[in-house]
């Protein structure tokens, strides 16, 4: 039994410096944040309404953004591997869902030794005199938008000016974030996806790998060009809005010559971002960084 005893204490003792491992992995990274245009962003020189944050943590939502910033988490150089995921969150071009689609993506792959750098583009501007009557304007934006989908077109161009400005200005940041400038993902979620489709179909600012989330070009699928990067694309199946944007950008996509990956899983419904649901779709990220080992970016290189 002492033999036993010995046995127990001792994988208890490697549990116990596991974990505390790890917690100190999630924690070791730094922060920078800086605006992603000099002076006042191009085409908003004339917003004046304060930016808005509302909500609780971890489920924070911010409005109204006329300065576009990049927050870039930065793992220690000890375990950097030299990828950067540009991160573009979601909310209807009304608001950003800044946590669940945002830093908690970047905290997430800076434990593991890549720079996660949370965009904050620009939004359409909304009334109001506080932050409950801000909720209440950007919420009926939202439902105009969602009843005419037409008007995503005039809502999205300054969020993806800045997608593009984006990888630029991380790319000229490539050595004091101590990151390649050839191993640039754009990530984005549901109008985040949005902005990355435009950013990869439409600019020559191609990042070097993309993943649109629950999203994708929106109306149509403008002509699919040569020299895309490689993508990766997930979805959950009870998600009606997102599902035909998905599918229709994959299924262009290979009738191009292309190999995109795609998860679509079972459920989740819009937005699951770093929620946890109890559902396969709680697994995405795990995914996407098996997509990304596949593609050396886990592993340090230049």
């Amino acid at each position: 039994m002492p033999g036993l005893t010995r046995i127990f204490f001792a994988l208890w003792m490697f549990a116990a410096i596991a974990a505390t491992s790890a917690i100190a992995q999630e924690t070791t990274f730094k922060t920078k944040v800086i605006n992603l245009w000099p002076g006042v962003a191009p085409g908003s020189e004339q917003w004046t309404r304060p930016e808005t944050v509302i909500g609780s943590t971890g489920n924070h939502r911010v409005m109204n953004v006329s300065t576009p910033t990049l927050t870039a988490y930065l793992p220690d150089p000890s375990t950097a591997t030299g990828t950067a995921v540009i991160i573009a969150p979601g909310g209807g071009f009304v608001w950003l869902s800044i946590d669940s689609e945002g830093y908690d993506v970047a905290k997430w792959l800076a434990a593991r030794g890549i720079a996660g750098i949370v965009l904050k583009y620009r939004l359409f501007q909304v009334e109001g005199q506080d932050s409950a009557q801000v909720t209440q304007s950007a919420n009926t934006a939202l439902a105009v938008v969602t009843r005419d989908r037409t008007l995503i077109d005039a809502y999205a161009k300054y969020g993806i000016a800045d997608g593009i400005q984006a990888v630029k200005v991380t790319r000229a940041h490539a050595v004091e974030w101590n990151i390649s400038p050839e191993r640039i993902v754009f990530v984005g979620f549901s109008a985040g996806a949005i902005v990355t489709s435009a950013v990869v179909l439409q600019s020559d600012a191609h990042p070097n790998y993309a993943a649109p989330i629950y999203g994708g070009p929106f109306n149509e699928v403008p002509p699919i060009p040569q020299g895309l990067p490689p993508i990766f694309l997930a979805v959950a199946q009870d998600d009606a809005g997102a599902g035909p944007l998905v599918t229709r950008f994959y299924d262009a996509l290979k009738a191009a010559g292309y190999k995109p990956e795609l998860h679509v899983f079972t459920s989740g419904g819009h937005g699951f971002g770093m929620r946890k649901q109890g559902k396969t779709s709680d697994h995405w990220i795990d995914e996407f960084y098996f997509w990304l080992e596949a593609q050396g970016l886990t592993r340090p290189g230049k």
